[in-house]
């Protein structure tokens, strides 16, 4: 596949904590500790480059040893950094994740202070290469002006993950700024969903996001699967079947398995499916990025 595609926001360091019992609050709990390379941006260009895309990334390292660390980490997997940058005066961004013995997340912080880096100007000076790809993936770390500017000047379609409940929010005020409100595609979890939209039912926020200027809609819902709707249709997918060894990464790799089926020419609603083999494939791993994803879905 020989589509070009233009990811931008987080990529940190991952620090990845699964017990080995039950969770015990305010104690140690006996557990092993997994240090890997993460961020939703980064792990979705990292998916497609596995895919055969061409991938680049547009984040900001830190200057410390963990930004040069992870740079040349995604340069080693074949993702094009040549459009990030390295900036000595912030941390590289870090996200710590406790999992239960089961695999499932109990908590988890991110700090994302080096992406705030990305303005609006800043992406203004690379613009012209942006728009040269054939889609663009934007997660919701970056801030919300930024997130309208891409709006309002990329050129080509333009996916946005979620991220979180909180940082979810930044996609709908940018919408409601924006003169013609339109996003191709918007990826949220449930409890995202319903946050945003102050909705009931996933149904119910798929419509308003709809109204909201939303032109494709998944809605994850984890082991009941992804429900999906544009303005023609809607339809409900079950989770495929498999093992859970780390939720870590599975929505990052659902809306890049979404991307890889939308450059294949997949139409909606099938996109979604190749977004759950993804999913699959990341749950099945003990990485964020499953290395055999490939294998999986091609």
């Amino acid at each position: 596949m020989e589509t070009r595609i233009s990811v931008i926001g987080g990529a940190n360091v991952d620090l990845s904590a699964t017990l080995n019992d039950a969770f015990i609050a305010s104690d140690s709990n006996p557990g092993h500790i997994d240090i890997g390379y993460g961020g939703v941006a980064r792990n979705i260009a990292h998916n497609l480059s596995l895919l055969g895309a061409q991938t680049q990334l547009l984040t900001v390292f830190g200057g410390d040893l963990f930004g040069g660390l992870l740079h040349d980490y995604c340069h080693q997997q074949g993702i094009d950094v040549h459009l990030s940058e390295r900036e000595s005066s912030v941390r590289t961004g870090v996200y710590l994740c406790i999992n239960n013995h089961g695999g499932e997340m109990i908590a988890a912080v991110a700090d994302t202070e080096a992406i705030r880096a990305i303005t609006p100007e800043w992406l203004a000076k690379r613009s012209g290469e942006i728009n040269q790809s054939e889609f663009i993936v934007a997660d919701t770390n970056i801030t919300e002006d930024t997130i309208r500017y891409l709006l309002e000047n990329v050129t080509v379609p333009l996916f946005i993950d979620g991220v979180s409940t909180t940082k979810a929010h930044r996609v709908m005020n940018a919408l409601r700024k924006c003169k013609l409100p339109y996003l191709h595609t918007l990826k949220l979890n449930l409890k995202e969903a319903l946050a945003v939209t102050d909705s009931a039912t996933y149904a119910e926020a798929a419509q308003r996001l709809l109204d909201a200027g939303v032109a494709h809609v998944y809605i994850t819902l984890g082991g009941e699967g992804v429900y999906c709707r544009n303005a023609a249709e809607e339809w409900l997918f079950p989770a495929l079947p498999g093992d859970v060894v780390n939720t870590t990464g599975a929505g990052d790799a659902f809306l890049a398995g979404v991307v890889y089926a939308h450059a294949k020419g997949i139409e909606f609603p099938k996109t979604a499916q190749y977004g759950l083999m993804a999913a699959r494939a990341t749950l099945m791993s003990p990485k964020a990025v499953n290395p055999d994803i490939a294998n999986i879905l091609l």
